[in-house]
Formats: C-alpha cells, structure tokens, sequence
C-alpha cells in the first residue's frame, strides 16, 4: 500500500517562498500521477498541481501557475513544491495525493485514493 508523509510546512511571510516534500513508500510510483492539493479553513480541498512520474509531465491551476513549481526525485520517491512569491490566500493545510494514471477521472479530490497527512503552510502579512 502506498504511503505518503509530508513536510516542510510552517509560517512566511508575504512574498516570502517555502518547499514542501512528500516522501512516498510502499510501492513503486511508476504509472502514477502524484499531486498537491490544499484545503483552507471552511472550504473545500482543491487541486494545486500535478506531475505525471513516468515522463514528468505537469498541469497547475490557476491560482499557482507561474510561482509554484512541483518536481520529482525518482531515485528518493520524493515529490517537492517550490512555493514562491506567497500570499494570504496560499495559507492552507497542503496534501500530497497519487492515483494511477490510466484512471481516467478528473483533478478534484474524490478522483485521488492515496493521501498523506497534511502540513501546515501560513503567509503572514
């Protein structure tokens, strides 16, 4: 079974840039997509950006395209997102997800099946 714990939350400031990490375990990640989500308080958990492991392929939504960047490490089953150029609006508990790549489903989170515990992530003015 595939487990996914990440790290690298904590408290910036605006403008400011963290790296979150999410350190997979249990089975290969070939054919698999891996992915962020986040989740502020009151709203619902919403996609962030994914990579594809095979081929590294991404897709950002909206929100973060242009100053987040999601990468993957192969060799460590490592998944990081550079988070640069942070705001207010970014604070949120972030998720690192994976499903299989030949699902064919969407980027909300019911379409994911393997979730991490969650970190921290708060942009102070």
């Amino acid at each position: 079974q595939l487990q996914l714990v990440e790290s690298g939350g904590g408290l910036v400031q605006v403008g400011g840039s963290l790296r979150l990490s999410c350190a997979a375990s249990g089975r290969t990640l070939s054919n698999y997509l891996l992915a962020w989500f986040r989740q502020a308080p009151g709203k619902e958990r919403e996609f962030v950006a994914f990579i594809r492991w095979d081929d590294g392929a991404t897709y950002y939504s909206d929100s973060v395209r242009g100053r987040f960047t999601i990468s993957r490490d192969n060799a460590k089953n490592t998944l990081d997102l550079q988070m640069n150029s942070l705001k207010p609006e970014d604070t949120a508990i972030y998720y690192c997800a994976a499903r299989s790549q030949w699902v064919a489903a969407g980027f909300e989170a019911k379409d994911f099946g393997s979730w991490g515990q969650g970190t921290q992530v708060t942009v102070s003015l």
